[in-house]
């Protein structure tokens, strides 16, 4: 048998995965400009009508104004606190959460589908709207963020944590089950061993996430920096916005750099 005849089988394979692949990137492609012409980005003349404007209000931004920068370091810890805190609510809340909308842990199809329903609903309803509710229930200041933050977070954090479970190797499950654990061990000494650096992983992630959503907390009236961003557009004092954005971005920066400390820690 000659080389190119041993080989022919895996060539015509990786041919017929390269044509897929170029129909599948076709179609994508497709599907992308359709919906850039329709979100009206080929719209060359709005463009370049809507640049003078935008770089006259980029112009009134500089130089940062920082003259109020003492003001605003409690609003800075009031949103790392809502941060902190919705996240650990939502990690707590989405322990149970997860083991009841995972396949190989839910006790019964009719639990799994309502939890996985539950949480779809969650994930449904942006934070910023969860944010204007809890104002209107609890009112103004910080509560009503962390609050919000933690309701959505939960949505997310429970998916993940579920298809963590999900993958788990059955082997240590099916050893624990022999031992005679019962399923609350099971699921302890089986299954959590497995998945806590996906979870950690998870975890930290949305504290991330959370920190840069509760800027935009702030803005419908549950404190934190997000508040003093929005007082300073609301009367147009663009150089202190701007400020503002440098402020956030440097919290953004070290909080992301925290949190790529802690899952080297963790993993």
């Amino acid at each position: 048998m000659s080389v190119s005849a041993e080989f022919s089988p895996f060539l015509n394979a990786c041919r017929h995965a390269w044509n897929r692949f170029l129909v599948t990137f076709a179609i994508l492609a497709i599907v992308v400009a359709g919906c850039c012409y329709y979100a009206g980005l080929f719209d060359v003349e709005r463009l370049a009508d809507g640049a003078p404007s935008l770089a006259s209000l980029v112009s009134e931004m500089f130089p940062p104004d920082f003259s109020r920068l003492k003001d605003w370091g409690g609003p800075l810890v009031d949103t790392l606190a809502m941060s902190v805190a919705g996240t650990a609510i939502a990690v707590v809340l989405s322990l149970p959460l997860a083991i009841l909308a995972a396949r190989n842990t839910s006790p019964h199809p009719l639990v799994f589908h309502l939890c996985r329903g539950f949480l779809n609903g969650l994930r449904s309803i942006p934070e910023l709207i969860m944010g204007i509710v809890f104002v209107a229930a609890v009112g103004f200041g910080a509560l009503p963020g962390v609050l919000a933050l933690a309701f959505h977070s939960v949505g997310m954090v429970a998916k993940f944590f579920a298809e963590a479970i999900e993958h788990v190797d059955p082997a240590p499950v099916e050893a624990a089950r022999a031992a005679g654990c019962s399923p609350l061990q099971v699921i302890f000494h089986g299954i959590v061993p497995q998945v806590f650096p996906q979870m950690a992983d998870t975890a930290i992630y949305r504290w991330e996430y959370n920190f840069r959503a509760s800027t935009v907390m702030g803005m419908v009236g549950a404190g934190g920096i997000g508040f003093e961003l929005i007082g300073s557009l609301r009367i147009m004092q663009y150089q202190e916005v701007s400020a503002i954005l440098i402020v956030i971005l440097l919290m953004v920066t070290f909080v992301d750099a925290f949190g790529s400390w802690l899952r080297r820690k963790t993993q």
